[in-house]
């Protein structure tokens, strides 16, 4: 496979066909800050926090760098004041359900986010998915997936494969920015020993 040249942040970057711009930057040592991404899982794109300026042929896009592939001369700034304005903008969602979570609480500080500027939320969830792609593509178990959509979506255990899978594994529980995963959990098994009982 050839090696694909582009520029992020003014450096020439070398990156392979079908990789990702983000996956180029964290080779090159390039930060770029990210809460949905990991490398065993396929790119998902949720948390939006990579977002990042784009400019092939003279125009400008803003772009996901998790799921948007490299190519050839692409131009990329990872920093500018368009995307810090609105990875403080997301942060200051986020922070919304999760105010105490130490991930965002230091990107917060540094984008200049405020914890305060919208209404708190009742879940401390921020949707980025890793606990649910974890156990379906790692694990292959699905003992955790999203239920509801929209605003009103949420983590939720399945009691039934969770009874037997989850108990003893908990592989999951690290990769949560917010541990609202772990505060699932604990209310799943209590309803679950309760229904037993």
């Amino acid at each position: 496979m050839s090696e694909i040249l582009l520029q992020i942040d003014g450096q020439e970057v070398g990156a392979r066909e079908g990789m990702t711009i983000l996956e180029a930057a964290q080779i090159a040592g390039i930060s770029i800050p990210t809460l949905c991404h990991h490398e065993k899982l396929e790119p998902f794109g949720g948390c939006r926090l990579c977002t990042v300026e784009v400019e092939v042929r003279g125009w400008t896009n803003l772009v996901a760098a998790c799921i948007y592939p490299v190519a050839k001369n692409l131009v990329v700034r990872t920093r500018s004041e368009k995307v810090d304005r609105i990875r403080k903008m997301i942060l200051e969602l986020l922070l919304a359900h999760a105010p105490d979570a130490f991930e965002l609480q230091k990107l917060a500080k540094e984008y200049g986010a405020d914890k305060n500027r919208f209404e708190k939320e009742a879940s401390f969830c921020i949707h980025c998915g890793l606990c649910v792609r974890y156990c379906a593509e790692v694990k292959k178990k699905n003992a955790i997936g999203f239920v509801d959509r929209g605003i009103r979506k949420e983590i939720s255990f399945v009691p039934e494969i969770a009874s037997t899978e989850c108990w003893n594994c908990k592989e999951c529980f690290p990769l949560c920015p917010t541990e609202a995963l772990q505060a699932a959990f604990v209310l799943t098994r209590a309803l679950f020993v309760a229904s037993e009982k």
